[in-house]
């Protein structure tokens, strides 16, 4: 028996008795087709785990007889069985970067039913150094559901900031949700958690949908957020400076967070665009997620600037949206960070201490030269003085016009406490590419060039 998994939802808490195969076969594709990348973390496989033909893979604290496969881009931490650090694909081997042990995390937190029928919301607790699956439940925190709302789809931002004013924990049942204001969380160790991928629109391009208090113990998990509708009736659609899906924590009230108890974003996805988004029904938001506060955990999430819509192509002036992830609080840390073709610096980290445990991103599609101006895929800002990046991949594909990008990759010069490991760039189709992989360092991903990939280790 062997289990199959494409184009594969976040996996937690399995155990696979025999092989786990991360693609499928699928005439008449002619190799295993829908295999670009994906997530799992506290997984046991006594088979072997078949990646295929897997583009970029993130796991975490699990525990595998055998790792078989990826292509460009494999990171691990905890993962007892990950394939050995290797810096380039030569010879049809697996890049990888294994970190041993996983520093801070906690698992998800999920629904249980007891014995008597009662629902209750299980909260992992926050563990150093991780290394391996575990499905005991020691040290879990566990809430009865009378201290849990689970939301209608009729329900508005007012009555959930009602519930959440209250003490409760939030639970979105499946379906669409329109947020006319910010959900505002201010009781700590507060959990948000959607079933069914619940969505969270805002109602407009100014709308917050999450605004996190200077508050310990947060956790926003298994959402998808939305940006709202503009207001302007004709293009470009600017986004209003300042907007944001998440604001955690502001810039008037900064907050060092606590390393006991850090927030949490658990498969955690962000659009801007996508089933909408063209000129006809624009879409737009200045910034994705903003963390201000410190300590605060991103554990696989998805920032993606559409670069198509439902029925129709989109072009420079569509759901307008200048970076995915800014960071300002120091001591964030990502675990298997995606984000896509936003209009200006993707990735803007200020604080210090950070970390990304994995990071895949490409370019914008439809842009000039004067348009990207000399925006990056991942910039770490120039008064940082510590920050650890492992596996940190930026990709290109201007579709439309030649532009040339200096390096992927931006950061203070490399030491002790400002260091990449096994940082790539890849070319996959269009005009120009990226000069350099990291800091005018490694070689060109470019159209014509020798490589579609190249690597600074």
């Amino acid at each position: 028996m062997m289990w199959a998994v494409s184009q594969a939802a976040p996996l937690r808490r399995i155990e696979v008795e025999n092989d786990l195969l991360f693609f499928q076969y699928e005439p008449p594709i002619p190799s295993a087709g829908e295999a670009s990348g994906g997530f799992f973390a506290n997984l046991k496989v006594n088979g072997q785990t078949k990646l295929g033909s897997q583009q970029q893979w993130y796991a975490r604290d699990s525990f595998l007889s055998k790792w078989v496969g990826g292509v460009w881009n494999i990171v691990t931490t905890g993962v007892i069985g990950a394939p050995p650090t290797k810096c380039d694909n030569a010879n049809n081997t697996t890049p990888s970067t294994n970190v041993p042990t996983t520093p801070l995390m906690s698992e998800k937190p999920f629904i249980t039913i007891d014995a008597a029928g009662k629902f209750n919301l299980q909260i992992p607790p926050v563990v150093e150094n991780q290394q391996g699956n575990t499905f005991d439940t020691k040290g879990y925190t566990t809430v009865g559901f009378e201290k849990v709302y689970v939301t209608q789809l009729t329900d508005t931002a007012e009555l959930i900031n009602s519930k959440l004013n209250q003490g409760l924990h939030i639970v979105f049942s499946p379906g669409i949700y329109e947020i006319s204001a910010p959900l505002a969380i201010t009781h700590p160790g507060t959990i948000v958690l959607g079933l069914g991928l619940a969505t969270l629109v805002a109602s407009d391009q100014t709308a917050t949908i999450f605004q996190i208090g200077p508050i310990d113990g947060v956790r926003i998990c298994g959402v998808l957020l939305q940006a709202g509708a503009t207001k302007q009736s004709k293009p470009p659609h600017v986004p209003v400076p300042g907007s944001t899906l998440i604001n955690w924590g502001t810039s008037t009230t900064p907050y060092a967070g606590n390393r006991k108890n850090p927030g949490f974003l658990h498969d955690v996805f962000f659009r801007v665009g996508g089933p909408d988004g063209t000129n006809d029904s624009p879409v737009a938001v200045d910034t994705m997620l903003h963390i201000h506060n410190g300590f605060v955990i991103g554990d696989n999430m998805w920032l993606w600037r559409a670069d198509h819509a439902a029925n129709a192509p989109v072009d420079y002036s569509s759901n307008r949206c200048n970076h995915g992830l800014v960071v300002d609080g120091d001591d964030v840390t990502m675990h298997g960070l995606a984000v896509e073709h936003t209009e200006q610096d993707l990735t803007q980290w200020n604080g210090e201490r950070g970390a990304t445990y994995f990071y895949q991103s490409e370019l914008p599609y439809v842009v000039t030269q004067a348009e990207f101006e000399n925006s990056v895929g991942y910039r770490v800002g120039s008064k940082v003085s510590t920050h650890h990046g492992y596996g940190i991949g930026v990709y290109c594909f201007f579709k439309s016009h030649q532009v040339n990008v200096t390096s992927g990759i931006v950061t203070p010069p490399m030491s002790a406490t400002m260091a990449f490991h096994n940082s790539l760039s890849v070319f996959l189709n269009g005009y120009g590419g990226i000069e350099h992989v990291l800091n005018r360092q490694g070689g060109a991903s470019v159209k014509g060039g020798d490589n579609m990939v190249h690597y600074v280790c």
